[in-house]
């Protein structure tokens, strides 16, 4: 006999069916227990097709049978009754059903609606910044907490560069924070499809991204010591990496500079709905030590070629993303603009299990903060931390979003009642870090020294 069906569900995956969905519905399991001290112990996974999403969950469950305890939810981003009712039995909807742009807003708007949380995996800066526009004050006022970017886009990044700030003891201070990405494989990179369509739609609406940051106050600045670092070249064959280096244009720089912002206007963090009076101290202790810096992304190979791959890609959908025939070839034909990087057909399971990322933060600073007022100051110290982790899209984007759940479920009087926030923000001073290296990433020191 079944077991009867709850009236909310700990945790609803929406999107299930995708490819990453799938994925992540195979890394809740992991930590679905009901009967146990795990803070997930109700799942339902939702999407357009039951057929579709029932045939993930076997996928996800296999080779054991699906657990009959996981019930499958029908909703369509298209239809805002079906999403209202979905967020209606979530204490939190993982949002993975991209291009975010086109389906990610109507879930985020019924989640602020219901008080629901909600996180998603979005790398898109305009839908971002949209939610954040349209939906801040609503979800503030119902309680729901609304997190993007909780995927390889954009945590590694968010708590790699709060990482590497605590690396800098006083007087010491960082000025600029470059994050360089490497990815690897014993067999061939292939890029998540979701992340080429997301990067030609991106483009595409360019215009609107502009339109919406000029309609909105500027946000305030953080104090940086010294003054800012130059633009440099767009490839650089000379770092401390010994490798070539292309800047990108990439969502983790608008994700961090949101946070930067935000510690900026609450200097001690955002105060939970309930906190504890011992995490309110280490809130408070956790950002008092942060230094803020100027931060920036590249992507870094020991091959040449593989960055000429990544510049003529971005060179197609820049060229042929404005116009409607243009996108219409880049996203039929992805494998041919991209040079394989990215296909529609997605990975192969073993190409997925060959990759893996890593994330090299360094930082060029002040050893004593007190000499970036002095005239004709050099910066003389660096220091170079890395996060490394397992392939980006299908492996560490599940692993980041169901520990962000998890965090949520088991801590959530710790963090903010409600509202649209970035994961840097709301996750910082939590144990996520911790979480994420004890379920396979890994946070270094590299190096730290003195310049002459």
């Amino acid at each position: 006999m079944a077991p009867p069906e709850p009236e909310v569900f700990d945790v609803v995956i929406f999107g299930a069916s995708g490819f990453t969905g799938k994925y992540v519905i195979r890394e809740a399991l992991k930590f679905l227990s009901p009967a146990s001290s795990s803070p997930l112990r109700s799942l339902a996974v939702a999407g357009r097709s039951r057929d579709r999403v029932a045939a993930a969950l076997r996928w996800a469950a296999a080779p054991a049978p699906p657990p009959e305890d996981v019930l499958i939810l029908v909703a369509d981003s298209s239809d805002p009754a079906s999403l209202a009712a979905l967020a209606s039995r979530a204490r939190v909807v993982l949002s993975c059903a991209g291009p975010f742009r086109l389906h990610g807003h109507a879930v985020a708007a019924a989640c602020a609606a219901a008080g629901a949380d909600c996180l998603d995996i979005s790398g898109e800066p305009e839908f971002m910044e949209r939610v954040e526009a349209e939906l801040h004050e609503p979800a503030a006022r119902s309680g729901s907490l609304i997190v993007s970017a909780c995927g390889f886009d954009s945590v590694p990044a968010e708590l790699g560069f709060l990482f590497h700030s605590r690396q800098w003891e006083p007087p010491s201070a960082p000025v600029s924070v470059e994050a360089y990405v490497s990815l690897h494989s014993s067999k061939r990179i292939v890029g998540n499809i979701g992340t080429y369509e997301s990067a030609v739609l991106g483009v595409a609406n360019a215009g609107q991204l502009q339109a919406l940051r000029r309609s909105r106050p500027r946000r305030p600045r953080p104090n940086i010591p010294g003054p800012p670092p130059p633009k440099g070249s767009l490839i650089e064959g000379q770092n401390p990496l010994g490798m070539w280096a292309m800047k990108l244009p990439s969502a983790d720089t608008v994700v961090v500079k949101r946070t930067l912002s935000t510690v900026t206007e609450h200097p001690e963090g955002l105060p939970g709905a309930e906190e504890t009076p011992e995490y309110t101290e280490h809130r408070k202790n956790f950002w008092s030590s942060f230094k803020p810096a100027h931060f920036g992304v590249k992507i870094a190979s020991k091959s040449l070629m593989i960055l000429v791959r990544f510049l003529f890609t971005g060179l197609f959908i820049g060229l042929l993303a404005n116009f409607s025939f243009g996108r219409s070839l880049l996203l039929k034909y992805p494998e041919f603009f991209s040079a394989g990087l990215f296909r529609r057909a997605g990975p192969t399971e073993e190409e997925v299990k060959s990759a893996s990322f890593k994330m090299w933060f360094v930082g060029r600073g002040y050893s004593d903060v007190a000499r970036a007022s002095e005239r004709g100051s050099k910066l003389d110290k660096e220091v170079v931390t890395k996060v490394s982790g397992p392939e980006v899209g299908y492996i560490t984007t599940p692993i980041v979003l169901v520990q962000c759940a998890l965090v949520l479920l088991s801590q959530r009087g710790n963090l903010p009642k409600g509202g649209v926030y970035t994961p840097g923000a709301v996750f910082g001073p939590t144990d996520l870090q911790r979480r994420l290296q004890d379920n396979g990433l890994l946070f270094d020191v590299q190096v730290a020294k003195t310049m002459p």
